[in-house]
């Protein structure tokens, strides 16, 4: 099942989606989002669905990353300290608001995690996520609602 199967369960189709997409499972939920406001669905909710959804995502890959740490690093990098010293130089250089981009194309999701092993504080992770995430929700609402205008027009 690919996400435009899923959301001919509506709003709730969406939040999965956009659950699953902000995850390490390899969906998208842009095509969704664009399909349910070119279908006539309140784009608010949208909204406000797809950001939630993919907000509370990111989290899991935060705290996948928090309690897996040990795991991850032990998994995954041949030095222990080399790729947490790379990731701590990146937060260090560029901080918190670095996770505005948690939404981009595959640096996004390990990014989170990222944030999740090097214990970046709860409340600016989840401002700098949701900010971003819902800032490009917007802007595909807002062409969706453009393109939809000009096709009108």
């Amino acid at each position: 099942m690919n996400e435009l199967q899923l959301i001919q369960f509506g709003y709730a189709g969406l939040f999965v989606v956009s659950f699953l997409a902000a995850t390490l499972v390899p969906l998208g939920s842009e095509a969704a989002v664009v399909a349910m406001a070119a279908s006539g669905f309140d784009p608010a909710m949208v909204f406000i669905i797809a950001t939630t959804g993919n907000s509370l995502g990111a989290l899991v890959n935060y705290y996948a990353g928090r309690w897996g740490r040990n795991f991850i690093l032990k998994k995954y990098a041949d030095n222990e300290s080399q790729p947490l010293e790379r990731a701590e130089k990146a937060f260090a250089r560029w901080g918190a608001p670095a996770l505005f981009f948690a939404w981009a194309p595959i640096v996004g999701d390990p990014l989170t995690v990222v944030a999740g092993i090097l214990r970046v504080n709860i409340l600016a992770f989840t401002f700098w996520v949701v900010l971003g995430k819902g800032a490009r929700y917007f802007l595909i609402l807002a062409g969706v609602n453009f393109g939809l205008g000009q096709i009108a027009g």
